[in-house]
């Protein structure tokens, strides 16, 4: 009743005009930052954060985390549209939301990201509310041991659930691991790989490898069929979303399940990223109709959409109560409250009431606020696809060019762009997948650190990865997922001799 209380108090906070025009401002500039590849919410929020420094503190955070709402609803657009994941997390969704769009179906596919959005950032900001000084506790639980059993277990998820030949998906991921390894190393603080070019010690982007991977090489695979794209006719009215709404409840466990792998990734903190993956590889796996899933299945939009926004909501409350960012968004949060005199950490809950239900309320108040804007605006999005492709062809190139570009101010940028997208239309006229390479891109600096600290801790002594029940359930899970082709292999000849 406490929590319900303060909440109540925190919603009289927020739904002052002021406040509520901050939040329907906040929301469109985040879809605009979501839609332009490169950009992100962190760097979205990054930018636009001195222009707060002379609100009340309540306000300033309020439009941020609606920036940060919007930009989560953004990624998903260009995805589904043009297979160009606007944001780092968004790349799962381009595995069916593309080939929906290219059905015709990109208002269905739209309208099934944003709803399955706002269910998995709605569950995340109510779980915030009631269950944060539990939550708050199992996250002190979690070092380095249990930072690699999570990221081994996206990993062996993709390699063991994965539709395309597992030695494709272990050469695309060592390539990523590659890539990932270039640059400083994190632990000795060495140089690796960079063979005498300097430009190369900042390693290379995720961000920048995306744009290229996915934008610029899809952009020559339309080249290359005629310059054109397939399934551009795309009416949509509101009967569409009311439709989809209608055909959402049968998705009920994907979506439950997905909001439980993306707070907990969230909390822990994974990240969004390597929620919305692993939602995607459990429904592919858990569903009826997985062997359809990249062919354009609803429930493949809904697994990682749902999973990245609970994550991305949930990385908020070890921010708020132990002053650990649980994001790089979070983390720019948490530069933005120290500037503002506000330490984060349980005391915050006790000095700073209005502050802390005011944001929380503003969470429940800015999800609604961008479903609605979506929403609203999905003909317009939707539209983009009737516009020809010798016209939106160069316009994209430039999105992508002024994206990469921004991500450092650095021209060389643009050329790596370029030759990660030469890298991803030799992967699809290969028939490589590219997922795998991405995910390794991105997480295998981070599972490496992780590695070594826990090796460190251990002297050298492998048994750290199951030295406790938490880490031990983590990789026996990792474990499992690796080996369920042979399992259910097995399962299955049992039973057919049983």
């Amino acid at each position: 009743m406490d929590e319900i209380t303060a909440l109540f108090h925190g919603f009289t906070v927020a739904l002052t005009p002021f406040n509520v025009l901050l939040m329907f401002i906040g929301v469109v500039l985040g879809v605009l930052i979501g839609v332009l590849p490169g950009l992100g919410g962190a760097n979205g929020i990054a930018i636009l954060l001195p222009l707060t420094f002379t609100m009340p503190p309540t306000s300033a955070v309020i439009m941020l985390s609606c920036i940060y709402w919007g930009a989560l609803f953004g990624g998903a657009i260009t995805s589904i549209l043009f297979n160009i994941p606007g944001e780092p997390w968004s790349v799962a969704t381009t595995f069916d939301g593309y080939p929906m769009a290219q059905q015709g179906r990109a208002g269905e596919a739209l309208a099934t990201a944003f709803t399955s959005s706002f269910v998995g950032a709605f569950f995340a900001v109510v779980m915030i509310t009631f269950l944060a000084p539990l939550v708050a506790r199992f996250a002190l639980k979690f070092g380095p041991p249990e930072f690699f059993a999570v990221f081994f277990l996206t990993f062996c998820s993709f390699i063991g659930m994965g539709k395309e030949p597992p030695a494709k998906i272990v050469a695309a991921m060592m390539l990523g691991f590659a890539l990932a390894a270039v640059g400083i190393d994190t632990v000795t603080g060495q140089l690796r790989l960079i063979f005498g070019w300097h430009e190369l010690m900042r390693g290379f982007d995720f961000l920048i490898a995306v744009i290229g991977l996915f934008g610029i090489g899809e952009i020559l695979l339309s080249m290359e069929e005629g310059l054109s794209f397939s399934g551009k006719a795309a009416r949509i009215d509101t009967r569409v979303v009311i439709d989809t709404w209608k055909k959402l409840p049968r998705y009920w466990m994907t979506s439950l399940r997905s909001c439980v792998i993306g707070c907990w990734m969230g909390i822990t903190p994974g990240g969004a990223t390597p929620a919305s993956f692993m939602s995607y590889g459990i429904a592919k796996r858990m569903s009826p109709d997985g062997a359809r899933f990249g062919t354009g299945m609803p429930e493949g939009v809904i697994a990682p959409e749902t999973a990245a926004h609970a994550a991305g909501t949930a990385a908020l409350l070890p921010m708020l109560a132990l002053g650990i960012p649980g994001s790089p968004t979070a983390a720019v949060l948490l530069g933005g409250l120290l500037i503002w005199g506000l330490q984060p950490g349980p005391l915050l809950f006790v000095e700073q009431k209005d502050f802390v239900w005011g944001l929380i309320a503003s969470m429940y108040l800015g999800n609604i606020a961008g479903l609605i804007i979506v929403l609203t605006c999905v003909p317009l999005f939707a539209a983009i696809l009737r516009i020809p492709f010798s016209i939106i062809a160069p316009v994209i190139i430039v999105i992508c060019a002024v994206g990469a570009y921004t991500v450092h101010n650095a021209m060389l940028d643009i050329w790596f762009m370029l030759l990660f997208g030469v890298l991803g239309y030799a992967f699809k006229k290969l028939s490589y997948p590219l997922a795998p390479l991405v995910l390794a891109l991105v997480l295998g600096d981070q599972a490496e650190s992780a590695f070594r600290q826990a090796m460190l801790i251990s002297q050298g002594s492998i048994t750290v990865f199951f030295s406790n029940t938490l880490v031990s359930s983590i990789m026996g899970l990792a474990l499992l997922s690796l080996f369920w082709p042979l399992v259910s292999r097995q399962w299955a000849m049992w039973r057919g001799h049983a």
